[in-house]
């Protein structure tokens, strides 16, 4: 064992390790028990009382609620909405992260405050300023109107809102990310001959495809549960503008209590599988992260 020595005498290098530092047992019960309490009351109890109250009235009500037009309609919108948004999002987010991490320029800053705009931005405004843009007394309305092309109360102010919304996720997950990687590998391909597409395929793609994933779950999950900006431009067209979450508070505001709360498990369960594939990305993300191949010495 590797040791040191002093005019006192000879000490191993294990004498100078830092001790763990303990608490009481009765202080790390409560914190266990405080911390458990928390979850249950602001996470399992509404879980459960989703699904309790969704299955209050049996099973065929539960089905006939997700089975109905206008539920279908929801989800079909909902669907579609996602399918647009999160590759755009995802080619953006991309673009973005390559350009702050990648190169110098002016701006940078100033392009990172505005990516991260619609975390500080309330949904329902950013939803109102479309309206103000694209609305039929919005600054292109008459235009929009003239030209029969109609953006609010329609699919394209959906998307548009959603779009604001969720497009900081896969950049915000992506620049961290390739700033700790580096440059290196980039400039070791280019000096080897390799084009820029084929670094970017070859090179960058594969070193940051599982953080790159992780923004895309984290964007659909958004993208499929937004609410306040879709509420501002959708209409509330029920079978037409509605998504699932506006679907759901028309259910709940016409009394229909069981089909609310069935269509809203839904949701739940696209938490659900959301939280799933996050703790497997996290993990597989672990994995690759931690060091191998090392030994360790007694």
């Amino acid at each position: 064992m590797a040791g040191y020595a002093t005019t006192a005498g000879t000490y191993s290098t294990s004498d100078i390790r830092p001790k763990h530092i303990t608490e009481s047992s009765l202080v790390k019960w409560i914190l266990i028990a405080a911390a458990l309490l928390f979850l249950g009351v602001v996470l399992v109890l509404p879980l459960i009382t989703v699904f309790a109250q969704a299955f209050r009235k049996g099973a065929e009500v539960f089905f006939a609620a997700i089975a109905e037009k206008d539920a279908w309609s929801a989800i079909r919108l909902t669907l579609l909405t996602s399918a647009i948004v999160v590759p755009l999002n995802t080619l953006f987010g991309i673009a973005a992260a390559w350009l702050i991490t990648k190169f110098r320029f002016r701006g940078k800053n100033v392009l990172t405050t505005i990516i991260d705009l619609p975390f500080a931005v309330s949904p329902v405004i950013s939803g109102l300023i479309f309206v103000l843009l694209f609305g039929s007394r919005g600054l292109f309305g008459a235009f929009l109107a003239e030209h029969n092309v109609q953006i609010i109360y329609a699919l394209p102010g959906i998307v548009l809102s959603t779009l604001f919304v969720t497009f900081p996720f896969v950049a915000r997950e992506l620049i961290p990310l390739m700033e700790s990687q580096g440059i290196q590998d980039e400039e070791a391909a280019i000096s080897l001959g390799a084009s820029g597409w084929q670094t970017f395929w070859r090179v960058t793609l594969p070193n940051i495809k599982w953080g790159l994933l992780y923004g895309i779950i984290l964007c659909n999950a958004r993208a499929m549960g937004e609410f306040g900006a879709v509420s501002v431009v959708s209409g509330h067209i029920r079978g037409e503008t509605n998504t699932l979450p506006l679907h759901v508070e028309i259910l709940y505001n016409e009394y229909q209590f069981a089909a609310s709360f069935s269509v809203a498990s839904l949701l739940v369960l696209l938490a659900l599988a959301t939280l799933a594939a996050k703790s497997v990305v996290e993990a597989k993300q672990r994995r690759l992260q931690s060091p191998k191949g090392k030994k360790t010495s007694a």
